[in-house]
């Protein structure tokens, strides 16, 4: 994690360079942003740093509906120091934690789950279980900002067992359900018809 300095720079600065390298978290609000979101800034007191969603998710923070930090791009501490912390990412990403347990992840990298654990909260911020549901909502927030599909398909593509545990993994986090954040989420102009002209009419 790089230094309270550093991040508090970059983010008043909101330097592109640190998208997805650290994420802002606002003690008053309790939102977390990317350093690069236009909301007016926080005061420096009321900023805390954290090197991932999931870290700034556990303690306690909700994403902010402005900027999506779920759509920030992947930064070295999600990727991993380490390559067994890469691959479990990796694995985490393809669906690993919706199908089976972190004992069945810990045996495919070939470690225990102690260490697992512990390589989790030292390179991520928080455990494989809390990065599986950050990862199914961020999944799931980018269906619905850019699919028509139903609920129920939204939350089973993004990897939830059950439509109740969809809703209240949004409940939770959001503070909304899903249905009101697709509410607010923008919608794409529709197209404009390109007026006939006389020409075409008449063929």
């Amino acid at each position: 994690m790089l230094s309270f300095e550093i991040c508090n720079a970059a983010r008043l600065r909101r330097d592109a360079a640190y998208d997805g390298v650290f994420f802002t978290a606002v003690k008053t609000t309790l939102i977390y942003c990317r350093p690069v979101c236009r909301v007016k800034q926080p005061l420096t007191r009321n900023c805390s740093y954290y090197p991932t969603a999931s870290a700034a998710e556990r303690a306690g923070y909700r994403p902010c509906l402005r900027c999506r930090p779920e759509s920030a791009p992947f930064c070295p501490a999600w990727n991993g120091t380490r390559s067994t912390v890469e691959r479990a990412l990796k694995l985490i990403a393809r669906g690993a934690l919706d199908r089976g347990s972190v004992a069945d992840l810990a045996d495919r990298l070939g470690v225990s789950t102690r260490h697992l654990a512990r390589l989790f909260d030292q390179y991520v911020g928080a455990s494989p279980l809390q990065t599986a549901n950050t990862v199914r909502l961020q999944r799931a927030k980018r269906l619905l900002d850019t699919t028509a599909d139903s609920m129920t398909e939204v939350a089973f593509r993004a990897g939830f067992k059950s439509l109740r545990r969809f809703n209240a993994a949004f409940r939770d986090l959001y503070g909304r359900s899903p249905s009101e954040i697709r509410r607010r989420a923008p919608r794409p102009a529709p197209r404009q018809r390109r007026p006939v002209t006389q020409v075409e009419a008449r063929v």
